[in-house]
């Protein structure tokens, strides 16, 4: 975006759709407007009030209300106004200054927007695919454009453009009222499988015409040479120039960034980029799904139909059944079996069985107890509260007990020593405590450079790796294992 000074001074000439006594500046601004379609681009004060006051609405509208609300309206620049010489007789009333009023530029677009926002809902939106066919054939004709005059050249470019303004804004509007909250609920209701049918096939029928005419235009438009594009344009661009224009300064940066811009426009709706969908592959997801819902949709109310249509099959199959009961005990047993719980829920739980036994009977069974808890994120069970025990003689019995396991440990481990060492290879059958020991020796003197390492006890040992490249076979109460032959020798001295 390109902040500019049209872009950020305040818009005045539409404060009279939206202020006081808008009514009265609305219905002057729509007499003129009403008059300028009829080319009488000029109007006097009084012929402003006489139509005002033709209508009943305005019936107590004075002559001094008219000049005052005429003069508001050309303060907002909404109306130009000129002073009439022509009907001057005398000074007096020259003084009096006589005008005539005509609508400006803005006014007649913010009218014609106006009128067509009326008309909205009127109008409506829709999908044409034969603006896609005349697309196509005003895009076939671009190579052969270059040689053709600036007078054709303006008009073929005035109806392409014309034509995929029209395609890009229905599109839009269309697209968007499928999607809208109204279509929603709409679709949910029985009224809309009567032109479901019709809707889906309007919208095929455009899919169709988008796949016939896309791909054509983006081939072209990929192969239309730069030459030949800059030859059509700047023919465009001369006969813009050409067009005289009242006090409006039109350069010729200005109308060649327009022209170019419109066709970017047009070549990026058709033709992919690099890593960028094209709008014509958009619209063509967009319909599809639009298509699927619908689908959906219909799928879902046919079902619904279809289900109360079996309901009242069954309720009337009910309705003769009670009324072939004899009396009213067998009709209170029919009223049970119809009314009571078609499906019951049964819980389970995974208890144990007392026996296998196929012939033994459930109800001979105990009964299992499960615990429900509610399924809520801020639910916590209930803890009772207890009071601190005193644990210190729990804990000097474990203590007791930790040190006699220790004792016999160290115990165990020095039955194995023999000179001051413990040769893997030569070791009895062990039990799987010492060989845990023994193993977390070994793992804490490899983590080290020296292979050194502290028992629990404080004696520093070391490993003997002389013989590492040799395997060696310990054996376990538990199992045997295959090891490097190492020992592990005590430094004595080190203690």
């Amino acid at each position: 975006m390109q902040v500019t000074e049209k872009l950020t001074r305040p818009l005045t000439e539409a404060k009279y759709l939206n202020t006081d006594n808008a009514d009265r500046y609305r219905s002057i601004m729509r007499i003129f407007y009403e008059n300028y379609e009829k080319l009488r681009y000029w109007m006097y004060q009084e012929e402003v009030y006489e139509e005002m006051t033709a209508d009943p609405y305005f019936a107590d509208y004075r002559m001094e209300q008219c000049q005052q609300d005429l003069a508001m309206l050309t303060e907002w620049k909404n109306l130009n106004t000129i002073q009439d010489t022509r009907r001057v007789s005398s000074i007096e009333e020259f003084k009096n200054k006589k005008f005539r009023y005509q609508m400006s530029e803005y006014s007649v677009e913010i009218e014609r927007l106006v009128i067509r926002l009326e008309n909205l809902f009127v109008e409506g939106a829709s999908l044409e695919p034969t603006l896609l066919e005349r697309i196509r054939l005003n895009v076939e004709r671009f190579p052969k454009m270059g040689k053709e005059d600036p007078n054709a050249v303006y008009s073929w470019w005035n109806d392409l453009n014309n034509d995929f303004i029209r395609l890009n804004q229905n599109y839009q509007d269309y697209i968007r009222d499928l999607n809208s909250v109204k279509a929603e609920e709409m679709m949910r209701t029985k009224e809309f499988l009567v032109f479901k049918d019709k809707l889906v096939e309007y919208l095929r029928n455009f899919i169709k015409g988008l796949q016939k005419n896309v791909g054509v235009i983006e081939e072209i438009l990929r192969l239309l040479e730069s030459e030949t594009l800059r030859q059509v344009l700047d023919k465009v661009n001369d006969y813009e120039m050409s067009i005289p224009r009242m006090d409006v300064e039109v350069s010729r940066e200005m109308i060649e960034e327009k022209t170019w811009g419109r066709f970017e426009s047009i070549r990026n709706w058709f033709v992919a980029g690099e890593g960028r969908e094209n709008e014509a592959g958009r619209l063509f997801d967009a319909t599809n799904e639009i298509i699927r819902r619908i689908t959906r949709y219909a799928a879902q109310l046919s079902e619904r139909n279809a289900l109360g249509a079996n309901r009242r099959e069954e309720y009337r199959k009910v309705a003769e059944i009670f009324l072939r009961c004899q009396d009213m005990d067998e009709a209170n047993r029919m009223s049970a079996m119809v009314f009571g719980l078609e499906r019951p829920f049964h819980l389970g739980a995974a208890a144990e069985r007392v026996t296998d036994s196929m012939n033994q009977s459930v109800y001979e069974e105990p009964a299992a107890e499960l615990t429900l808890r509610p399924r809520v994120r801020n639910y916590r069970e209930k803890s009772g509260r207890t009071s601190i025990r005193d644990l210190a003689e729990q804990k000097v019995q474990a203590k007791k007990k930790a040190v006699e396991q220790m004792k016999q440990d160290w115990k165990r481990i020095g039955e194995l020593e023999s000179e001051g060492r413990i040769d893997f290879s030569r070791l009895p059958v062990i039990e799987p405590r010492v060989r845990e020991i023994l193993l977390k020796w070994l793992s804490d003197a490899l983590e080290n450079w020296d292979y050194t390492a502290r028992t629990e006890d404080g004696r520093v040992f070391s490993l003997d790796m002389t013989y590492a490249d040799e395997r060696c076979v310990v054996r376990c109460e538990d199992g045997n294992f295959t090891m490097p032959k190492l020992s592990i020798v005590f430094q004595e001295e080190l203690v």
